[in-house]
């Protein structure tokens, strides 16, 4: 599963560690994703869709069927 949500677009970032000596050594930040069904009533159907935890705050905040909207405005098949 790809490390990108399909809502807000977020994805790994990368930097380095650093140790009380300061070595410092790479490493990264992932996102917190999730595969999550939304039910959508507008279509009566399931929409399974891979999102962070912000993702799905924003869901909950604006409706999928608004989100659904945004994402195929960008040109994401759903």
């Amino acid at each position: 599963m790809s490390k990108i949500c399909q809502v807000t677009g977020r994805k790994p970032s990368f930097g380095k560690t650093i140790s009380h000596s300061h070595r410092r050594g790479n490493r990264r930040w992932t996102p917190n994703i999730q595969k999550q069904r939304f039910w959508v009533e507008s279509e009566k159907r399931w929409v399974t869709l891979t999102v962070s935890a912000k993702g799905i705050k924003t869901i909950n905040k604006k409706g999928i069927d608004a989100v659904l909207a945004d994402m195929r405005r960008k040109g994401v098949k759903v």
